[in-house]
């Protein structure tokens, strides 16, 4: 990646986190970004493309932080429970403003745009990878929990910006315990 372009992702990834996609337009990148119009439109064709290229650089971050957890941790149930810590570390963190993706989701409702087809690609991976280390604890109904794991990680991801957010990282995290055994006692009373 060049330094000009780097520049730019690292500028309107910024912005745009903390401010808002539709609200930031390309003059405020190209100015904070210190290159030149012409510079803006080498690297990215469009200001579509350039939010493509934040949420995309976002879900890079992320899958990163999951493979890096699931070569780290061997146990099905602590690799879930590693994944939410993650989260509620991210919620209690500086300058948390909501997940970007939810954030992008509600600036472009229509599935059809860009914005909304890469906000549902990166759901769509995080759904699969949450059901999968699921299905890995051998207990029943991975789908209800991976469902219902992203369904707690999109309220405390919400709620965490709105309000004391040491309290939502907690509850999230007993949600995800209560979860997990939860299901330890479904397999018990399937059996």
């Amino acid at each position: 990646m060049s330094e000009a372009r780097d520049r730019l992702l690292s500028t309107a990834s910024r912005l745009f986190y903390t401010e808002g996609l539709h609200s930031v337009g390309v003059d405020r990148v190209i100015a904070e970004a210190q290159v030149t119009r012409a510079t803006l439109y080498r690297h990215f064709r469009s200001k579509d493309d350039l939010v493509v290229a934040y949420l995309t650089q976002a879900d890079e971050a992320i899958r990163a932080r999951v493979d890096a957890a699931q070569s780290e941790v061997d146990d099905p149930d602590e690799l879930i429970r590693t994944v939410g810590r993650s989260i509620a570390a991210d919620i209690q963190s500086e300058g948390f403003r909501g997940c970007a993706f939810l954030n992008a989701a509600a600036e472009y409702p229509d599935p059809e745009h860009v914005v909304h087809q890469a906000v549902l690609e990166h759901r769509q991976w995080f759904l699969a990878t949450m059901t999968e280390l699921f299905a890995a604890t051998g207990k029943p109904d991975s789908e209800f929990a991976g469902r219902h794991f992203v369904m707690l990680r999109d309220g405390a991801m919400a709620a965490g910006c709105l309000t004391d957010p040491a309290p939502v990282g907690e509850t999230f995290l007993r949600g995800l315990e209560g979860l997990l055994t939860y299901r330890s006692g479904l397999g018990s009373a399937l059996s």
